[in-house]
């Protein structure tokens, strides 16, 4: 796993140079190295040759969607993408997640909330995803047995509610959204049943002691999805 105070190589894919230099400011501020493009195309090539940490990248850039830099640099990496954007429909960000992108932040943002979504990133980024023990924090998953402990006391779930909570933590610090969970746990001719994912949900922070409106696990993002809590 990589070290989380570690520096990162972060690319920014922004048009608008003041918030270039004020991002600048704040990721070599936290002792971050900075290489920055103006357009879309420019982006995804840097992306290609610089090998970054990690992306922040803008929607609405001069010569392409931002949408269609993130499909073009899923093509070939899986670097984290977070969106910085204006754009605060829900919609914009379903598409945004759904082209690629790890997670979403609307403008204007708290700086130490976008470093600290992008420090959660690229430490999953450094975790094996095929590890038959997951553990976040005092939770632990035995992928194989399909058991889960908190602070070593048996938790006992359901299939699909281990299978929600498998696939969160795994992809701890991004964004799943709906669709993206119900595709993947009850299958594509599912995706109309929110509620599904809503009960599913529901029991698992009964069951863990997360209580939803003041979470340390499981974070909701309205009409969008889910978020489980990447540890510091």
């Amino acid at each position: 796993m990589p070290d989380p105070s570690a520096p990162l190589r972060l690319l920014v894919i922004e048009d608008e140079a003041p918030i270039r230099r004020f991002l600048r400011i704040v990721l070599e501020g936290a002792g971050h190295a900075m290489e920055e493009a103006a357009r879309g195309r420019e982006g995804i090539e840097r992306a290609a040759t610089g090998a970054p940490s990690a992306v922040v990248l803008d929607l609405g850039l001069p010569d392409m969607d931002g949408k269609a830099v993130i499909a073009a640099i899923r093509e070939w990496s899986d670097v984290p993408i977070v969106v910085v954007s204006v754009r605060s429909a829900e919609a914009e960000i379903v598409a945004a997640l759904d082209a690629g992108a790890d997670d979403y932040v609307t403008k204007p943002f708290a700086p130490a909330e976008l470093l600290a979504r992008l420090r959660a990133l690229v430490r999953r980024r450094g975790t094996d995803e095929t590890s038959p023990v997951i553990r976040a924090g005092d939770l632990c998953l035995d992928m194989a047995g399909r058991m889960v402990t908190l602070a070593g006391r048996p938790v006992r779930l359901t299939r699909k509610e281990f299978d929600v909570l498998a696939i969160l933590v795994r992809k701890s610090g991004r964004l799943l959204t709906h669709e993206e969970l119900l595709r993947t746990v009850w299958g594509p001719a599912h995706l109309g049943d929110s509620h599904y994912l809503r009960i599913a949900v529901g029991h698992l922070r009964e069951k863990l002691g997360d209580d939803a409106a003041a979470p340390r696990m499981i974070f909701t993002e309205p009409g969008i999805g889910y978020r489980f809590a990447s540890a510091e």
